[in-house]
């Protein structure tokens, strides 16, 4: 086979899979399928990709260079990029927007440790620079005083040079770092959707015993384990019952300034349960 046709094949089968996963993602609607999808094609393609390369002697230090520096890191980026995607879109947490901000925010923390970690090299790639390219990206010409990651040696040295990886990661960091952006602006900006719902229930007693009661159960950790706001709970009460209590800060206020018996709701709730319950007993 002529080298280059190698390359062009090779380049090929990136492009198919570029389609493939176009076609894929315009379903975002379902994160998780999408991405357990993407990574099976993106193996399929890595698969005869290596198949071509392995047992192959490239024609000229250029065309290996070529592959490990762009063609091999763009299938790679893509494996690495979706299976990001599934851990965060899998991972996470429902639990309000403040929670989720910090969510992303933390997986934006982890992009920055990969480049600091790595910078020598990122500012290498980054610059466009070639000088060291016989070393990152030829074969078994790695330099034992270069900065190699730990797991290199147990990788497949018939398909994998010492830098390819990183520049895999920096690539797939790239998109990443777009996604992540675009979420955090959607969960800053988009109020979640509360699905309509008709309660047989209207609350007939004061707003203050509602917020005495609502605050109460969230400060027991009654709803999502204490990992929900308090405006959430509110909120969804609000719905359930049909009630506006955008002024709650204000009733909390009022009850915290009670002179006697700051929890007077809960407290006739307790009496009038043990009433109950000694009435039962006295039948």
């Amino acid at each position: 086979m002529v080298q280059n046709n190698l390359l062009i094949e090779i380049h090929d089968l990136s492009q198919k899979l570029a389609e493939v996963l176009e076609t894929l993602e315009n379903n975002r609607e379902n994160w998780i399928a999408c991405c357990e999808s993407a990574l099976m094609k993106i193996d399929e393609t890595v698969r005869v990709a290596k198949s071509l390369v392995s047992s192959c002697e490239f024609e000229s230090t250029a065309d290996e260079v070529y592959f490990f520096k762009v063609l091999k890191p763009s299938l790679i980026s893509k494996f690495i990029y979706y299976t990001r995607i599934l851990s965060i879109e899998s991972l996470k947490p429902a639990m309000g927007t403040e929670v989720l901000l910090k969510y992303y925010e933390s997986e934006q923390k982890k992009l920055n440790t990969f480049y600091k970690d790595n910078a020598e090299f990122y500012s290498y790639y980054r610059r466009g620079a070639t000088y060291l390219d016989h070393k990152y990206f030829v074969r078994d010409s790695f330099d034992m005083k270069m900065r190699l990651s730990a797991g290199f040696y147990n990788l497949d040295s018939s398909f994998t040079t010492s830098h390819d990886h990183l520049v895999a990661h920096i690539l797939a960091n790239s998109k990443l770092e777009v996604y992540l952006m675009e979420e955090l602006y959607t969960a800053k900006n988009v109020k979640p959707e509360i699905r309509e719902y008709r309660s047989a229930l209207s609350w007939s007693s004061s707003k203050v015993s509602l917020i005495e009661l609502i605050y109460s159960l969230h400060l027991m950790k009654c709803f999502n384990a204490g990992n929900m706001e308090i405006s959430e709970v509110i909120r969804t009460f609000e719905k359930m019952l049909g009630v506006d209590l955008s002024n709650f800060h204000k009733i909390l206020g009022e009850i915290k300034l009670r002179k006697i018996n700051r929890t007077k709701f809960l407290q006739s709730l307790h009496d009038n349960l043990e009433q109950h319950f000694t009435d039962l007993d006295g039948k």
